[in-house]
């Protein structure tokens, strides 16, 4: 039990951390790169942003992280 404590204290700490930053950014807009499945549509009552290639590497890069994780760790 004590281990999953340190655990969400750990991921509590990520998240804290993380939204400093974000804070600290303010306005200035990160530059994610488009990659081709990445969806953008325009129309006259706004505008909708799809990023479904951006979710596929990043869903990918965490995979390969958490694998390499949980085999050396």
């Amino acid at each position: 039990m004590a281990t999953a404590g340190k655990w969400l204290f750990g991921l509590g700490l990520v998240i804290m951390l993380s939204g400093a930053l974000l804070w600290l950014l303010g306005n200035k807009s990160l530059k994610w790169p488009r990659l081709p499945l990445d969806f953008s549509i325009d129309f006259p009552g706004g505008h909708v942003y799809i990023p479904i290639g951006t979710s596929i590497l990043l869903s990918l890069v965490l995979s390969l992280l958490l694998y390499l994780i949980r085999r050396f760790f």
